[in-house]
C-alpha cells in the first residue's frame, strides 16, 4: 500500500446480547478516498461508525484513525455526521456554528455560514422548527466545514430532497483534500455511485467485499448499484 492509511478497522465485534452487530469486519482506507458504506439494514454500518467516532465501545477487535485507537487525538482529527439529529433542538443555527467553532480547533465558521446561506437556512433558525431535512444539511454543513483528516458520514443524503442531493454531493467533494479521506454510508447509491473511489460491502457484520468502483465495474459489468441489488436481493 503506498498511500498512507488513515483509517484502519481490525476484526472488529460488537455484540449486542446474543445479537452480533460487527462479527469480524476489517478494511483499512487512504488518504484522498470517497469511500461508500455500504449494506442493508442491521449489517452494522452505524455501529461501526459509531465505534469509529469513540461512541461505542467495541466487545473486541480495534480501530485506528492516524494509528491511534478512538479518544482525544481521534475526535481532534475525525468530523462525524451522525444518522440523526444530535444538538439541541431549542438553539438556532448560529448557536450550532459557535458551539462547533468552541468545540473544533479545526473548524471555519464562515464556511459553515457560507453553506448555510447557500441552502436558505437562516442563522435565526431554531433548530425545532426545522423540517427533518433541513436539519439534516445543516449538521452536514457543520461536519464539512471542519479541515478533519477522517469524515464519517452516516446517511448523509437520507433526508434530503433530490434537488438538494447535487449540492451536498458537491460539498462533501469540496470540502476534503488529499490528505483526508471519506467514510459514507447510504442507501442512494445511484445517488453517489460517480463520486465514489472504493466501496466497502458489510454483510452480516462483516466486510464481504472491499473493492475500487471501476474495478467492480470491469469485473462484474455492473453498476455499483445493480451489484448491490444482486448481493442483497431478497
Amino acid at each position: 500500500m503506498n498511500e498512507p492509511v488513515i483509517y484502519e478497522v481490525r476484526d472488529l465485534h460488537k455484540q449486542y446480547g446474543r445479537k452480533a452487530a460487527l462479527n469480524g469486519a476489517s478494511f483499512a482506507v487512504q488518504a484522498g478516498r470517497l469511500v461508500g458504506l455500504l449494506g442493508p439494514n442491521g449489517s452494522g454500518k452505524t455501529t461501526l461508525l459509531k465505534i469509529s467516532a469513540g461512541l461505542l465501545t467495541a466487545t473486541s477487535g480495534a480501530v485506528y484513525i492516524d494509528g491511534q485507537t478512538p479518544g482525544v487525538y481521534t475526535r481532534a482529527v475525525t468530523s462525524y455526521l451522525p444518522d440523526r439529529m444530535a444538538l439541541p433542538v431549542e438553539i438556532r443555527a448560529a448557536d450550532a456554528v459557535a458551539l462547533y467553532r468552541d468545540f473544533y480547533a479545526d473548524f471555519d465558521a464562515g464556511k459553515a455560514r457560507a453553506m448555510l446561506a447557500d441552502l436558505h437556512i437562516d442563522a435565526k433558525d431554531r433548530i425545532g422548527a426545522m423540517s427533518k431535512g433541513t436539519q439534516e444539511k445543516m449538521q452536514l454543513c457543520l461536519t464539512m466545514s471542519r479541515a478533519a483528516r477522517l469524515y464519517l458520514l452516516d446517511e448523509p443524503l437520507g433526508g434530503v430532497d433530490p434537488a438538494a442531493r447535487d449540492y451536498i454531493l458537491q460539498t462533501i467533494l469540496r470540502n476534503y483534500n488529499e490528505n483526508a479521506a471519506v467514510v459514507l454510508s447510504t442507501h442512494l447509491i445511484g445517488d453517489i455511485e460517480t463520486a465514489l473511489d472504493e466501496v466497502i460491502f458489510l454483510k452480516d457484520g462483516a466486510v464481504f467485499r472491499q473493492s475500487g468502483v471501476d474495478a467492480l465495474r470491469e469485473e462484474t459489468g455492473r453498476s455499483v448499484d445493480e451489484y448491490f441489488r444482486e448481493v442483497y436481493k431478497c
